[in-house]
């Protein structure tokens, strides 16, 4: 990186840090000023908040490497601005009447105090082993390619770029909570946008722009039923994307991330009120539309690249390195300056999704279980607690860094593998508790504990029958957890799932309507309803109908 470079990040921390110390001098005394920002947020900062924390390593690395192995396949993932409408149109007024800190502790309003903590415990454990490590292990990779740095006084980059995310991360996560993840991702959002649109247009003009990165990935095959790098609906046949898996797949993946996950809710029960809620969910489908062409189309043209140049990509073990498409875009093709911007952009991509992760892991461990235990705690000592929650979450993601780092590859190859069998049950447990006045509590506790004893069979499954020796031995249970497309699994999986819910519902005695009032369809109170009619008008209705016309278009062209 050229000076220019070093000053334009250094002007991006400054920023950074003037945001910061602005949020720290905000009153932050009770748990929900720390863990809700106040709940005083407006659309714009619950938009960008919403986008910025999706953005993470899983698009600078793994968006980008698909598009540049298997062109549009992983698009049905990042079009789905669609489904953070039905968080918005759907669920937050449920949500909001609810007044609750974590989805949790919805679900223990809902159902039962049993179904909160099998909820927290599968949240935070799948955010610490999961989410929190790839981003760490990737961030890590993404700064050793960009920098071009092996080592530093005599210590392996990586270490020192994973470690040094980590902790200037927690820093301002633990000293201003919500707030400083909500305002932060204000600054961040556009850069973010704008570093990746210049890597868009500069790769599209080296490459001769956007007619010729069709010609060469429409002219590859990516199987033996005539597909291509181009085609967004796939022969049913086809062993990884089959068009009707994908379709079904990517819906229940994405209810469950954008719907009910602590993750992206918790920016939403932030609010002011429903109205701000709804139209920061508005503003975040909007951005949601972008990712295709900011990460995975880069992919795409950095793979004609290689076709074009034959040399533009780097190999490892003589097959061509697909995860560092967007890392080698930014070394190649950008001058100095714009550089800079760009690996401002990646760190604010980083350091959002990190930040995010710490709050909502800090924000689960101390409602949803300190709290519970000991209810009497004070307010501000909540806060605190909450602090060092987020302090244990931070050490216990760099402890794993090394485990990350030696089993990465494959970890992070069954990263939506993971997402694919822990969806199901938990979007279960919310559709019936949501949309159904029968469910019962032992109906959504059930649905998800089945969820969690198939899921944890399909991944034993694959560990076990992924062993050379193993995979001979055949039989039902081998045909049901490893053979079935992982996309076709999960939409049968949410089936069962449903299906127990709804017998063992049937078969236990029905909620007492006064528990349920305001948190089911059909429970509203009069009152409750004006609220919500009140919340929105005819230009929240247009801006849906735009992004959908939108999705609809994107659809038709990569048909």
């Amino acid at each position: 990186m050229a000076l220019l470079d070093w000053i334009v990040v250094a002007l991006f921390c400054i920023a950074l840090v003037g945001i910061i110390v602005w949020v720290m001098r905000q009153k932050q005394n009770n748990a929900a000023d720390y863990f809700l920002g106040g709940k005083d947020a407006t659309w714009i900062a619950i938009g960008a908040s919403i986008f910025a924390s999706n953005i993470g390593s899983e698009h600078l690395i793994g968006l980008a490497g698909s598009g540049a192995s298997s062109g549009m396949a992983m698009a049905h993932w990042e079009i789905q601005g669609w489904m953070i409408l039905i968080l918005g149109w759907v669920f937050v007024p449920f949500y909001s009447r609810s007044m609750v800190y974590t989805m949790p502790e919805f679900l223990e309003k809902r159902f039962n105090p049993q179904s909160r903590t099998i909820l927290a415990t599968i949240s935070l454990i799948s955010y610490v082993l999961t989410k929190v490590a790839v981003t760490v292990y990737a961030g890590g990779l993404v700064f050793q390619q960009v920098f071009g740095i092996d080592e530093l006084w005599g210590i392996d980059f990586f270490w020192i770029a994973a470690i040094g995310l980590v902790l200037i991360t927690a820093l301002y996560t633990v000293l201003g909570g919500m707030k400083s993840v909500l305002y932060t991702s204000v600054l961040q959002t556009p850069i973010l946008l704008l570093g990746s649109l210049i890597i868009l247009v500069l790769g599209l003009k080296e490459l001769g722009g956007w007619d010729e990165m069709m010609r060469i990935c429409s002219a590859v095959k990516v199987n033996e039923y005539g597909d291509t790098m181009t085609n967004l609906i796939r022969s049913n046949s086809d062993a990884q994307y089959p068009w009707l898996g994908a379709l079904v797949g990517s819906a229940v993946i994405g209810f469950w991330y954008w719907c009910t996950d602590q993750f992206i809710v918790q920016r939403v029960l932030s609010g002011k009120d429903e109205r701000q809620a709804r139209r920061g969910t508005i503003f975040g489908a909007y951005l949601k539309l972008l990712p295709v062409f900011l990460f995975l189309i880069p992919g795409m043209i950095a793979f004609a690249l290689h076709q074009q140049q034959g040399d533009f990509l780097p190999m490892t073990d003589g097959l061509v390195n697909s995860d560092a498409a967007f890392p080698t875009l930014v070394a190649k093709l950008l001058p100095a300056g714009v550089k800079g911007l760009i690996v401002c952009g990646i760190l604010a991509a980083l350091m959002s999704s990190l930040a995010s992760l710490f709050n909502s892991s800090a924000a689960l461990f101390t409602i949803d279980f300190y709290q519970r235990f000991r209810p009497d705690t004070e307010s501000r000592k909540l806060v605190r607690i909450g602090q060092a929650a987020t302090v244990v979450i931070v050490v216990l993601g760099i402890l794993w860094i090394p485990v990350m780092r030696s089993v990465g590859d494959v970890l992070y190859l069954y990263l939506q593998d993971v997402q694919s069998v822990l969806a199901p049950g938990i979007a279960a447990a919310f559709l019936v508790g949501v949309l159904w006045k029968r469910a019962t509590a032992q109906g959504g506790m059930w649905a998800l504990i089945s969820g969690l004893v198939i899921g944890l069979c399909r991944l034993g499954a694959k560990v076990y029958y992924s062993n050379a020796d193993a995979v001979a031995q055949g039989g039902l249970f081998k045909y049901l957890f490893f053979d079935v497309n992982w996309l076709f699994f999960c939409g049968w999986m949410l089936v069962f799932c449903l299906a127990v819910a709804v017998v063992v519902s049937l078969f236990t005695k029905a909620p007492e309507p006064e528990k349920i009032r305001g948190l089911v369809f059909g429970t509203s109170t009069a009152e409750q309803r004006a609220v919500t009619r009140a919340g929105w008008n005819h230009w929240d209705v247009i801006h849906t109908c735009i992004i959908l016309g939108i999705t609809a278009a994107f659809y038709y062209y990569f048909w």
